[in-house]
C-alpha cells in the first residue's frame, strides 16, 4: 500500500512538473510573430557589443519580446504586429549615444537597422 502511493505522488509531481510552461516571456494576448526586428549594438568607437539583452516593448499591450545580441553586436527578433519600443540593457556606467525610434511592424514586415550605440566610460 505504501509503494502505491509513493507511486501515485511521485507521478502526480511527474505530471505536475512537465505541464509548467516555464518563464514567460511575452505578456498578453498570443499573436504569431509574423515580423523580425533586428539591428546592431556596438561603441561610439564602432566596437560590436555582444552578450547583450535586447527588448521589444508592444506600446499598446506591454508585451515583451527578447534577444541578445551575438558577438558580432547583431540582434534579430520574431514578433508579431504591432508597435514597439526598444530597449537595450546597459552596465554600470554606459550611457546610449544613439538609439532607435519606436517602429511599427505589419504583417510580414522586416525592420532592419534599429542599432543602438552606447558610450562606455573610461576606466
Amino acid at each position: 500500500m505504501h509503494l502505491f502511493a509513493f507511486v501515485l505522488m511521485a507521478t502526480a509531481m511527474t505530471t505536475a512538473i512537465a505541464c509548467h510552461p516555464g518563464p514567460v516571456i511575452s505578456t498578453g494576448p498570443k499573436q504569431p510573430a509574423n515580423g523580425t526586428i533586428s539591428g546592431m549594438v556596438s561603441t561610439d568607437t564602432n566596437a560590436a557589443v555582444g552578450g547583450r539583452k535586447v527588448t521589444a516593448i508592444d506600446t499598446q499591450t506591454g508585451a515583451k519580446f527578447e534577444a541578445t545580441t551575438s558577438s558580432s553586436g547583431g540582434y534579430t527578433m520574431k514578433v508579431p504586429e504591432g508597435h514597439y519600443r526598444l530597449e537595450l540593457e546597459l552596465q554600470a556606467g554606459e550611457t546610449v549615444v544613439k538609439q532607435p525610434e519606436e517602429t511599427r511592424i505589419n504583417r510580414s514586415d522586416l525592420d532592419p537597422q534599429r542599432n543602438f550605440v552606447i558610450r562606455l566610460s573610461p576606466r
